[in-house]
């Protein structure tokens, strides 16, 4: 089947799904393939459940008018992402970086739908199927999209660019990131340039920090860019005002307080602040958006409990995002301080020196107490510091309330899949 008539069915009916535990009634079913699962075995069920048609690419047992067999099922998805994508010729806004790529795109959806009907990346739909889907899932009363895009490795960010086509990009920044599959810093800084790469051959425009002096270098003589800095040079100027306990910032004569903590999360926010105004949304509007955005999913929060004040940044964390977060909180005014660090994943040959270099910048900067947890910080425990290493997140826990932390403020960080946030019940 062409992928025009792909598409009709698909405006017809209702959306596209890739599970059958979640399908829409009228939905179009994609049978994805992976190492651990098959969509082909489901179609009969993606019926059942209220699929209008399954896109397959296996054979069935029993023959139905609404199998629609193709040579790949994902390969389709993509297809007719893009497809639907040059359709609706919208501004599609692409973000991406080893950091804070998530809090950017939520604070941008934030500042641009004050005057603007948006839709933005929901969850961890960033790759090579949640890209499509954050397509698919847009119809034609958005005015705007704002696309994530997550990679390990060179050539997603092409990929994901080729699908979704973007007018505008954006990288947060070069960090240590999955450096297991980009095999080393340099490798981040070219998988993550796919982006540019792509803005130039497209005559789009780059979104560029201009303090960020890696940003500044790979973007070159580029024409196409929009510059924000702290500097009034640039085409915007966005200012820090205030850093404690949530940033301030001043911007075209206008000030606003955020949610945010941590100085890491300036230039987010400027970049949310940059797009506002290049999109011109009201200064009003943009304050509006940046004052009522507040982080969750266990992102940078600031959560209370009893006597203590937590910092949870339990959502991701990589070498980068690790020492940005440590300097915050070294900066912060508290007589009583404590770190619980989780593992970093995806580190590969660079895991175990990456994991020392952590524990060495926690030593020198004198925290009260600090608790790793995590086979990685383990190898590393000595017999002098066994104490504070613990191998999994439930051995921690189960000694945890015996701690007995009061009027402290603590920094909680690790890996999405160390699960630190579990810990929050136990302080």
């Amino acid at each position: 089947m062409k992928i025009e008539k792909l598409h009709h069915l698909f405006l017809k009916f209702n959306g596209a799904s890739t599970d059958t535990r979640s399908i829409a009634r009228g939905a179009l079913f994609f049978a994805l393939k992976g190492e651990n699962f098959n969509g082909n075995h489901f179609a009969i069920k993606a019926l059942d459940s209220g699929a209008s048609y399954c896109i397959i690419d296996e054979q069935q047992p029993q023959s139905n008018a609404r199998f629609i067999l193709v040579p790949n099922v994902l390969k389709t998805l993509q297809e007719l992402a893009n497809f639907h994508r040059k359709y609706l010729n919208i501004p599609i806004i692409a973000i991406t970086g080893s950091n804070g790529k998530t809090t950017t795109k939520e604070l941008i959806n934030s500042v641009l739908g004050q005057q603007y009907k948006t839709h933005s990346t929901q969850g961890n739909y960033n790759n090579h199927i949640g890209v499509p889907l954050t397509l698919l899932q847009m119809d034609a009363s958005v005015d705007i999209g704002i696309v994530e895009m997550g990679a390990n490795h060179i050539g997603e960010i092409a990929n994901l660019c080729q699908i979704s086509a973007p007018n505008y990009g954006y990288i947060t920044n070069f960090g240590k990131a999955h450096l297991e599959g980009f095999g080393s810093a340099a490798g981040v800084v070219k998988g993550k340039c796919e982006l540019y790469d792509y803005l130039k051959c497209n005559k789009g425009l780059a979104f560029i920090n201009g303090d960020d002096k890696k940003q500044v270098q790979q973007i070159g003589d580029y024409r196409k860019a929009h510059v924000f800095s702290k500097k009034n040079s640039f085409n915007i100027q966005v200012s820090m005002t205030s850093e404690t306990p949530f940033i301030s910032f001043e911007s075209q004569g206008f000030t606003m307080e955020s949610q945010l903590v941590g100085i890491y999360n300036f230039s987010n926010a400027a970049a949310a602040i940059a797009m506002g105004c290049f999109f011109e949304v009201s200064h009003e509007n943009i304050k509006k958006g940046i004052e009522s955005y507040t982080p969750n999913n266990n992102r940078s929060q600031i959560i209370r409990k009893g006597f203590n004040t937590i910092i949870l940044d339990a959502y991701n964390a990589n070498p980068s995002s690790m020492k940005v977060a440590l300097d915050n909180f070294n900066s912060m005014r508290s007589e009583y301080k404590v770190v619980i660090l989780g593992d970093m994943f995806e580190l590969g040959i660079h895991s175990k020196s990456e994991h020392q270099a952590v524990i060495d910048e926690v030593n020198s900067l004198n925290f009260s107490s600090a608790y790793y947890v995590g086979s990685h910080f383990f190898e590393l425990a000595s017999d002098s510091s066994k104490a504070n290493f613990f191998k999994t997140t439930e051995s921690f826990r189960n000694q945890l309330q015996s701690l007995a932390f009061k009027g402290a403020l603590i920094l909680i960080k690790g890996s999405r899949g160390m699960a630190l946030e579990t810990l929050l019940d136990s302080i």
